[in-house]
């Protein structure tokens, strides 16, 4: 049989059936046709292959997948900061196969309509691309969107990202009609009563520097808030960007209790705290929910390692240098991350000690896929050909130039870090490789 593509020389990781081995992999029609176990694809053969249909992983890890379930591509409604071919390229250039698109764009993603336009964008994108749907119209909080319309469109999970849904009675609804579908609810979980106007976390620091801050009280008064109401209703909750030790412990007892509850964590809430701010005044460090203390720091990590925090997510929010370019607590909070996800994952989890290399993968394809019943990339006959290929020990350092995305506003430029992609591969097509 002729193949569409062959990748060499891989040493591969499956977390979903525990395994690690070398082996080569041959791809036919975006699917995997077949394994060749300890690198044994015929050197005779490959040599009939032109280059652009073979990869050498020169013994790189190669993985499932890599999929990112909250990234803002901005399109429709602010396309200076990101759009969806713009945004896909970031995801391909930092390992994803696929990402969800929260719906905090302009008109909101409530409707059938703007769904089926991002999905018509996507087509041309490098990789795959699910919509979030709005839990209210226009996320306002007011009325709940046409959910049924919205998955009959193909939503993921609805969300209000960027804005919680305050009223309860409101979110008792959505998800009691979310249940009727097993869709997932997406919380932003983050009283405003209790956050006012604060720009970073309420602490010491915030003190010191003069800066309004937010309470962790006000992340953990509203996940325990929809973790009971999750557990009344029998629905499916996932609270996004879990940034404090008490929302962390919220969600174990939650978990404990039977609750259908999972979350997520990012890069920045594990990799930095609220005492860098005042080191620099840099707005990229402006986020929300804020950068934490230390403690918090640990707490997230602790729960991404005993399986309380079920994923790494991004949260790539794209932002222009003009509106970065202010005092900090005129910026808007975001800061880019799809292409240094991995990365941060790598240097401050692995590297650290706190997770294996198969754990972290399964935290970046097969949990974010379970949770919003994405088809995941894999290894056995059939499969997708869905796979990201990196080596986990080359360093690297992070320049704003070498970015995929329109925006460059991220607060790791100039680090370095270990972990470094060579090849993404998204249905068999190869959608970013090191070098091109």
């Amino acid at each position: 049989m002729e193949y569409d593509l062959i990748i060499k020389n891989g040493l591969l990781i499956d977390p979903a059936v525990g395994f690690t081995k070398k082996a080569d992999i041959a791809i036919k029609q975006g699917l995997i046709a077949k394994i060749f176990e300890d690198n044994s694809f015929p050197e005779e053969l490959l040599k009939s292959y032109p280059a652009d249909k073979v990869i050498d992983a020169g013994n790189c890890s190669v993985t499932p997948g890599l999929i990112d379930i909250h990234v803002h591509f901005r399109e429709p409604g602010r396309e200076d900061k990101e759009t969806i071919i713009s945004g896909s390229q970031a995801a391909a250039a930092g390992g994803f196969t696929a990402v969800c698109c929260m719906p905090n764009t302009t008109p909101a993603i409530d409707n059938q309509e703007t769904v089926k336009f991002v999905q018509s964008l996507a087509e041309k994108g490098s990789c795959r691309v699910f919509c979030i749907g709005a839990v209210t119209k226009n996320r306002a909080g007011e009325e709940l969107s046409e959910i049924g319309d919205l998955v009959k469109a193909g939503v993921v999970a609805i969300s209000d990202d960027g804005d919680y849904v305050q009223n309860p009675e409101m979110m008792r609804r959505a998800l009691e009609y979310a249940r009727m579908f097993d869709l997932p609810v997406i919380s932003h979980a983050e009283d405003i009563y209790l956050a006012g106007g604060g720009k970073m976390n309420e602490s010491f620091q915030s003190s010191r520097l003069g800066i309004p801050g937010r309470p962790a009280v006000a992340e953990e008064i509203a996940i325990i808030r929809d973790i009971k109401l999750a557990g009344l209703t029998g629905s499916r909750l996932h609270i996004a960007h879990v940034s404090t030790a008490g929302g962390v412990e919220a969600i174990r007892r939650g978990k404990a209790e039977g609750v259908r509850v999972t979350a997520e964590v990012t890069p920045h809430h594990f990799s930095l705290t609220d005492d860098l701010i005042g080191q620099k005044f840099d707005t990229n460090f402006r986020v929300n929910p804020p950068l934490r203390s230390e403690a918090d720091r640990l707490a997230v990590i602790e729960g991404l390692v005993d399986g309380t925090i079920d994923c790494i997510a991004s949260d790539h929010a794209p932002h222009t240098e003009e509106e970065k370019d202010v005092e900090f607590d005129l910026a808007p909070p975001g800061m880019i991350g799809l292409e240094t996800s991995l990365g941060l994952a790598i240097t401050n989890l692995v590297q650290k000690g706190y997770m294996t290399l198969p754990d972290l993968v399964r935290k970046m394809s097969a949990e974010p896929a379970k949770i919003l019943s994405l088809q995941p990339g894999g290894f056995n006959i059939g499969d997708m050909a869905d796979l990201t290929i990196f080596n986990p020990d080359e360093e690297w350092t992070v320049l704003a130039e070498k970015f995929k995305s329109k925006s460059k506003n991220s607060p790791f430029i100039g680090y370095k870090l270990k972990g470094k992609i060579k090849a993404t591969i998204t249905g068999g097509r190869i959608t970013f490789r090191a070098g091109n």
